[in-house]
């Protein structure tokens, strides 16, 4: 089972990751954005792990909720409100339940997703996180590692598309050849799943 804590953990580690790729996800982003993906995700989660560490929600929804809700206010951009749709959506689907199973915490993330997809209009093959977020929660029932590789084969999967949501799209065919910065950020989200599961011996 699942709880807070594991939660807390699973936005620090996210922070901590962004913080280490923060200037990889800016180059990729250079190349077919406005080269602020890394630095804009760098001050969303900095904020996030300082609310987390402030505030200290007791139950898994209302960890995610309030994650998401510090995200869209601090980042600006889409990612902001993309990420922050993903996790307040993710937490909205857990309920007030103190602890939640892997089973469970999957039904949500993919919840999750579909607002994600909805806000943004996004589909598989878009070339943005969805192609890594999909797969990752179509593989979750296998486990977190499962889960990770899904996304980070989703994410490279991405360099050989042509873009057509976001900034990238606006540079056609130009933006072949080049991994989408979101899916990247995407793939260590779901990277850091995993890394929180050994954190906690299971």
């Amino acid at each position: 089972m699942l709880d807070a804590d594991f939660f807390r953990r699973w936005m620090t580690v996210t922070a901590a990751s962004v913080e280490r790729e923060a200037d990889r996800l800016t180059d990729l982003d250079s190349a077919i954005g406005d080269a602020d993906h890394g630095s804009n995700l760098q001050r969303g989660f900095r904020a996030v792990a300082a609310v987390l560490e402030k505030e200290a929600p007791d139950t898994p929804g209302a960890v995610l909720t309030l994650a998401g809700r510090r995200l869209i206010s601090t980042v600006g951009g889409a990612s902001g409100p993309l990420y922050g749709t993903l996790l307040r959506r993710t937490g909205k689907a857990l309920g007030e339940d103190a602890e939640v199973s892997e089973a469970r915490f999957a039904e949500a993330l993919r919840a999750g997703v579909d607002a994600v997809m909805a806000l943004g209009g996004a589909a598989p093959g878009d070339k943005t996180m969805i192609d890594a977020l999909l797969p990752a929660v179509d593989a979750l029932g296998d486990g977190f590692a499962a889960a990770r590789a899904a996304a980070e084969e989703g994410a490279l999967a991405t360099t050989p598309l042509q873009a057509r949501k976001g900034r990238a799209s606006y540079l056609g065919e130009r933006s072949i050849g080049h991994q989408d910065p979101g899916a990247t950020s995407a793939a260590l989200l779901i990277a850091a799943l995993g890394e929180s599961a050994e954190a906690d011996g299971e």
